[in-house]
């Protein structure tokens, strides 16, 4: 009849190729339509997807939403399609993705040294040596896929130096990381066999660097070192603990910073008008601009778009829903972050936005761990490309581009791009 409400569109197809694409409407819908969603995942997992800003951000504080995988009521077979592939056959599931406290509070203080602002501040040069020679090795072609020369080899150096990965053997870890972003969609032989080969790795690494410690802590000592020590002075670390933390800061700290150069590239070139002002301000010896504008990226289009798994362990409500307990949660990063009612103009790409209090790295006690070293890889990465390929362009329509498949991280899969060769 006339003047009745319209039913609501339809609502809209998730997790297939065309939404990996652009997901920003689908989640618009459901902020608006749907704000707690429970949906089956292509794994056949049942989760809620929390999309609000407000939600999300009391979703990912709530004491009530476990990370341990055996609050989830889901048969123990759908428990493994919950995580890294691998990772519990593997013997390495204790790590900080997958506890709560008292545990995580005790493993999360003994690796949080390694990312104190004076030691980040100190591995800046490195980055900045890692950044100039991968730009080296492609400076001179006049084109490059900055996905596999630049963004994924730069965070894959950088954290194996910090664990104190001997350099000899750095290929191979590169090797094993490249298995599981190419493998990540799916269980998935190839992420659980670089898993296996991996903590194989870490095993012998710890027993030589067991072996060799000095007396003494020498200064800057690497994290596994530290590890270790830690464990033989009365910390109670097992060699399965120190395998673990290992492996998760290896495993979470490249992928979601080579979305973070990818993605804030990709945004860059395809916003001409914003990659003009940061050009101009970097020009000019003006660091503010890389700062607000970085953040800026990590909202408009982050390396995180869900936060890893959550399950309840008593009854609470969300955004009107009652979640019972043992059912998973997802926190939509990236529809959260999109939220006009916490953002003004949340679509808009602007980089001297600062009300931007975004949950692109998380929020409460689970917060990413590794966020200011990934800041610091992001700003020397798309300052150095800005500064020394200044008419970087894309070598192929935007629409071209294909993103990852998979649940967690958004990235895409190549970036071609074309400019000016610059002999080295």
């Amino acid at each position: 009849m006339h003047g009745e409400p319209s039913p609501p569109p339809a609502a809209p197809t998730l997790f297939d190729w065309e939404f990996a694409a652009n997901p920003y409407p689908a989640y618009a819908w459901l902020r608006t339509h749907s704000p707690v969603h429970r949906t089956r995942l292509p794994s056949g997992v049942e989760a809620w997807l929390v999309t609000r800003y407000a939600d999300a951000r009391r979703a990912l504080a709530d004491p009530r939403l476990s990370k341990n995988p055996a609050h989830h009521d889901e048969p123990a077979h759908a428990r493994g399609r919950t995580g890294i592939p691998g990772e519990r056959k593997a013997e390495l599931m204790t790590h900080l993705l997958n506890i709560d406290p008292p545990d995580h509070t005790r493993l999360r203080r003994l690796v949080s040294t390694a990312f104190t602002p004076r030691r980040v501040a100190e591995f800046a040069p490195r980055v900045q040596e890692l950044t100039d020679r991968l730009i080296d090795g492609f400076a001179a072609r006049g084109e490059a896929d900055l996905i596999h020369e630049f963004a994924f080899p730069l965070p894959i150096y950088a954290i194996c130096d910090l664990l104190g990965v001997p350099r000899e053997d750095q290929d191979d870890f590169r090797d094993w990381a490249g298995m599981m972003i190419r493998h990540g969609k799916g269980p998935r032989g190839g992420v659980a066999r670089s898993v296996k080969k991996m903590r194989g790795y870490l095993a012998d690494l710890i027993h030589r660097k067991r072996e060799a410690l000095p007396a003494e802590a020498a200064p800057g000592e690497d994290l596994v070192s530290g590890l270790i020590r830690a464990s033989d002075e009365g910390e109670h670390l097992t060699e399965n603990e120190v395998a673990a933390m290992a492996f998760i800061l290896l495993f979470a700290g490249f992928e979601t910073t080579v979305n973070l150069i990818g993605n804030g590239t990709h945004a860059l070139l395809t916003h001409p008008e914003q990659r003009a002002r940061l050009q101009d301000s970097l020009a000019a010896g003006d660091m503010g601009l890389l700062e607000t504008g970085v953040e800026e990226l990590l909202r408009f289009d982050g390396p995180v778009e869900l936060a890893t798994w959550r399950f309840a362990t008593r009854p609470l409500t969300l955004g009107g829903q009652d979640i019972a307990p043992g059912e998973a949660v997802l926190v939509v990063l990236a529809a959260a972050d999109r939220d006009p009612e916490r953002f003004a103009e949340p679509d808009v790409l602007d980089l001297t936005r600062r009300d931007n209090q975004h949950l692109g790295y998380g929020h409460g006690i689970h917060y990413c761990l590794g966020a200011p070293l990934a800041r610091l890889e992001g700003r020397t990465a798309l300052a150095t490309l800005l500064t020394r390929l200044p008419d970087l362009r894309l070598a192929v329509d935007s629409t071209e581009l294909r993103w990852r498949g998979g649940l967690i991280m958004r990235g895409l899969r190549t970036l071609p791009v074309e400019f000016a060769p610059v002999p080295n």
